[in-house]
């Protein structure tokens, strides 16, 4: 494709990243993507939010730039819209209560009795695929140059993982919460030429996304670039 020709990934990349999130596998294909290509010489840059899948990503970069408006979220994964830490923990209850005291079965078979039979399984499975990613990439990435990360890794992956701490999924991080738990953050407000630059395409991005037909663009230093349009847009992809 023409406009992602004469890329040099000796340079490194830095990545604009603006999304609520997405499936894990997903996540895990365009991090393995872009780490074939520059390798973990990435950084990412939070011109909003960068939520669930896309706080995941950002761990995959070297550091991630952030303003005072910008924002991580919990990367704790949902299967069909619910909690996957929120079943475990309620399956945990259950049983513990139940172990407990027997009468309590008849307050608790109609909740557990909504769970498809491995419905519980796939959720602890989600977890632990979550997490797993999230170690390797800080291992490998963000804190691949330093002794001994492994206190501040564990740290990071609960404060953005454990839906006991961070009680929904939707809550927004800021830069300063991101930086206490151990992230590597650059503030944006500290480099006034990038911090304009960043903006600027984030909201030409922004105003393109939502005032014309084009779902897609991918645009090179270049200045080439491929724009996807809606299938009621008259024309061929612009080239």
């Amino acid at each position: 494709m023409n406009a992602i020709q004469g890329l040099d990934p000796k340079k490194g990349l830095d990545l604009l990243l603006h999304t609520p999130g997405g499936e894990t596998a997903a996540t895990e294909s365009l991090v393995d993507y872009l780490r074939s290509v520059f390798d973990t010489d990435i950084r990412a840059i939070i011109p909003q939010i960068a939520m669930s899948g896309g706080t995941m990503i950002a761990c995959a970069c070297k550091s991630i730039v952030m303003g005072k408006q910008s924002s991580l979220g919990p990367y704790d994964p949902q299967l069909a819209g619910v909690p996957a830490h929120g079943v475990v923990e309620e399956f945990a209850k259950a049983k513990e209560e139940i172990a407990r005291n027997p009468a309590t079965v008849a307050v608790w078979q109609p909740i557990i009795a909504k769970y498809n039979p491995t419905f519980v399984g796939e959720c602890q499975k989600a977890i632990d695929w979550s997490e797993q990613m999230i170690r390797s990439w800080l291992q490998t990435g963000m804190f691949k140059d330093q002794q001994n990360p492994q206190s501040t890794i564990d740290t990071i992956i609960q404060e953005l993982g454990d839906h006991a701490i961070t009680l929904s999924h939707a809550r927004h991080l800021s830069a300063d919460r991101c930086k206490n738990m151990g992230l590597t953050i650059e503030k944006m407000e500290e480099n006034q030429k990038l911090q304009d630059a960043i903006l600027s395409v984030h909201h030409a991005m922004m105003i393109t996304m939502t005032e014309t037909p084009a779902y897609k663009i991918i645009e090179n230093h270049n200045g080439k670039a491929f724009v996807q349009r809606a299938a009621y847009a008259q024309g061929p992809p612009m080239q």
